[in-house]
């Protein structure tokens, strides 16, 4: 049933906003140009063109808004950037793009970037799906096998070094990584053909620049959070699907005892694909958070 119902729709529109000091942002819009703002955050190496099911997008009359991180797709790279810097280009972008303080998916890797959007108040209520969760919190010490453990390590005490490790990544090593570790039921979802395009496009051009990008991003995530997830304030949802292995040692439990009021749901059948194989439900439950706030 997860196959039959993933889709990754190619975007209705594309665009580049120019930042203050002249780096450019690239994103792409799915839905309807005048429905209700949805910021999303996409996955590790991914460019702003893996969307999801937009029928579920337009049903519930959405304007989805996917945004390249620096180095990644289209958009400037931005060596030595931060979360409080990515949250403030998400602030200016939110403003040229006239979405005011929107609702935001943030998936995979994606997530702690959305986490620190919200907690710095840039952004509405929140869906956090397939999360990377912050495997160097001492929680998760002992929960992680050996190699791992010295790479978020390495992360932590020496990120340069760390940073250049992640470079030596292609788009071709990241989707073999991905399917490595992914569960049969999210093998039905990235090997139907379909997705299975749209997800070699998004790898490609998110390596389009290089590697530098997901580098820098994957230091960001794996490394010790620069934000306080306790002191985040708008409505959280935490999506994980139950047989997701790789991104987070316990589906986010620990992490939804971290955010004040957030709900954690685990869903049967389906792993690390859940944003596109339960598209409208995780849309659904933001609205009505967002409209709740």
């Amino acid at each position: 049933m997860a196959a039959m119902s993933a889709r990754a729709d190619a975007p209705a529109r594309t665009g580049e906003v120019r930042l203050l000091d002249g780096r450019l942002l690239g994103w792409a819009e799915w839905g309807p140009a005048d429905g209700t703002p949805v910021l999303l955050c996409p996955g590790a190496a991914t460019s702003r063109r893996l969307g999801c099911d937009t029928e579920a997008v337009e049903a519930l009359g959405i304007r989805l808004v996917s945004v390249d991180r620096p180095g990644l797709g289209v958009s400037t790279p931005a060596p030595g950037r931060t979360f409080a810097d990515f949250a403030d280009d998400i602030r200016y972008f939110a403003v040229q793009r006239g979405l005011e303080r929107p609702a935001t998916v943030g998936n995979s890797q994606g997530a702690p970037f959305a986490l620190a959007c919200a907690a710095e108040e840039v952004t509405g209520a929140l869906a956090i799906v397939s999360a990377a969760d912050e495997i160097a919190a001492p929680e998760f010490a002992d929960a992680l096998p050996a190699e791992l453990r010295g790479l978020v390590d390495t992360a932590v005490s020496a990120p340069d070094r760390a940073e250049k490790i992640f470079a030596g990544f292609t788009a071709e090593a990241m989707r073999d990584m991905v399917m490595g570790g992914s569960a049969q039921s999210d093998l039905a979802v990235y090997e139907d053909p379909a997705f299975a395009a749209a997800y070699r496009q998004a790898l490609d051009e998110g390596f389009a620049q290089g590697p530098a990008g997901y580098a820098r991003d994957t230091v960001l995530a794996m490394g010790r959070w620069a934000f306080d997830p306790a002191k985040i304030a708008v409505p959280v949802d935490i999506w994980y699907g139950e047989d997701d292995t790789s991104h987070s040692p316990d589906n986010g439990a620990t992490l939804a005892t971290r955010i004040p009021g957030s709900v954690r749901h685990v869903v049967q059948g389906i792993g690390g694909a859940v944003l596109w194989t339960h598209t409208e439900s995780i849309l659904r439950t933001l609205l009505e958070r967002e409209e709740r706030r």
